[in-house]
């Protein structure tokens, strides 16, 4: 039975981040957003919590089922706790930057909340850092950030980064009105666990010919060379071939940017996408548990999914939960144990050559014993840093 008396436990999915992981994360972060920004990408910084037809709106509403809600006693108005950030950058491009030009490129780091984590993510708050491109529809864009996604992972020092592309928007092409709804859901669960039995279970639903192009598509998913190959081998509908072509032409643009970037395609895949508009990916990195980050193309503004609402916008989050997993322990640097009584100049001037210095408080207490209890690395001794252990 769980000790609810005890001050240091925490709900289910929180944690706290302790050194040196909490500035290794800050690091990380400042890092990720420097290469944003080197690529164009301007800081925003939207708030923890909006109103709830706000937060929700849009893209939003995706998050619905994942939002913390609590009543402002200010406007008497009920408030969202930020699930995701992404929908929060489209509201901002929509209102407070309709009028900049475009393309519009931002970048953001924050915390978000959830009501519940899942098996690959079991954590309810962690930190997204992400990027996004709103105005532009060209594959060119889907490429840049693709691209820029993996440069800011390798960056950080995230070796053997590789990217998973998908289609959510291919087989609605495809799918049209022709699936009555009594098969929807199963048709998709299907296709989202490759399980082509179940497939051929819902033939008598879906008809025999629209079963096994499913089948080929389930089947074509793997390096992007060998997937092009196979669904161009494929009779698509008009709809889906215009998806499917546009597909081809990101891989061309990314292929053009970056010829070592390890590609897969999957045809079929939807779970996560809801809310996307168009081609999507993963990152991964060999020997890594779950995802680096994800990302795709979607409308952004207000108004949400409908037919001709938003602007065409593209963009990646990358999740440091995940990064810390992928990165090498920190080193904690030359921490130098300064007696009470040294001057503070020479502190200064300390700081200044990289050392971290940290203050004794005591005057009579022994220098050496205080550095190597404290964890430093050295001390200062007769003016000078000495490593522990040397006198």
């Amino acid at each position: 039975m769980e000790d609810t008396s005890n001050p240091g436990l925490l709900p289910a999915g929180l944690s706290d981040l302790l050194p040196p992981d909490a500035g290794f994360e800050a690091s990380v972060t400042e890092r990720l957003i420097d290469v944003c920004q080197a690529h164009g990408y301007q800081r925003v910084k939207p708030p923890l919590m909006e109103f709830e037809d706000s937060l929700l709106s849009g893209t939003g509403a995706a998050m619905d089922r994942q939002v913390f809600r609590l009543m402002d006693p200010v406007s008497q108005r009920m408030m969202g706790l930020r699930a995701d950030i992404t929908p929060q950058i489209a509201r901002i491009a929509a209102s407070r930057l309709q009028s900049a030009p475009r393309p519009l490129r931002l970048c953001y780091a924050g915390q978000v909340l959830r009501v519940r984590g899942d098996q690959i993510r079991p954590e309810r708050q962690f930190a997204q850092i992400g990027a996004e491109l709103i105005g532009s529809a060209a594959p060119a864009a889907d490429a840049e950030v693709i691209v820029m996604a993996a440069d800011a992972l390798g960056y950080i020092g995230v070796a053997d980064v590789s990217i998973d592309l998908a289609v959510p928007t291919l087989v609605t092409a495809i799918l049209g009105d022709a699936v009555p709804a009594s098969a929807e859901r199963a048709l998709r669960d299907a296709l989202n666990h490759k399980d082509t039995g179940a497939l051929d279970g819902l033939a008598g639903q879906i008809g025999d010919d629209l079963t096994e192009m499913l089948k080929r598509l389930v089947l074509a998913a793997g390096p992007a060379d060998d997937t092009l190959a196979a669904v161009d081998a494929i009779a698509l509908p008009a709809a889906a071939a215009a998806e499917w072509d546009t597909v081809k032409a990101i891989v061309a643009k990314v292929r053009a940017l970056a010829p070592d970037l390890p590609l897969t395609i999957d045809p079929v895949e939807h779970r996560g996408f809801e809310y996307h508009a168009g081609a999507t990916f993963t990152l991964y990195a060999a020997g890594v548990r779950g995802e680096l980050g994800s990302g795709g193309r979607y409308l952004a503004g207000n108004g949400g999914m409908a037919a001709g609402a938003g602007e065409p916008a593209t963009g990646f989050t990358l999740f440091t939960d995940t990064l810390l997993r992928a990165l090498p322990r920190p080193a904690l640097g030359r921490r130098l144990f300064v007696p009470a009584g040294t001057a503070a100049d020479r502190t200064a001037n300390l700081r200044a050559e990289g050392w971290i210095t940290v203050a004794g408080l005591d005057d009579g207490a022994d220098a050496q014993a205080e550095a190597r209890r404290l964890g430093c690395t050295h001390w200062l001794h007769d003016g000078r840093p000495a490593p522990i252990g040397e006198a």
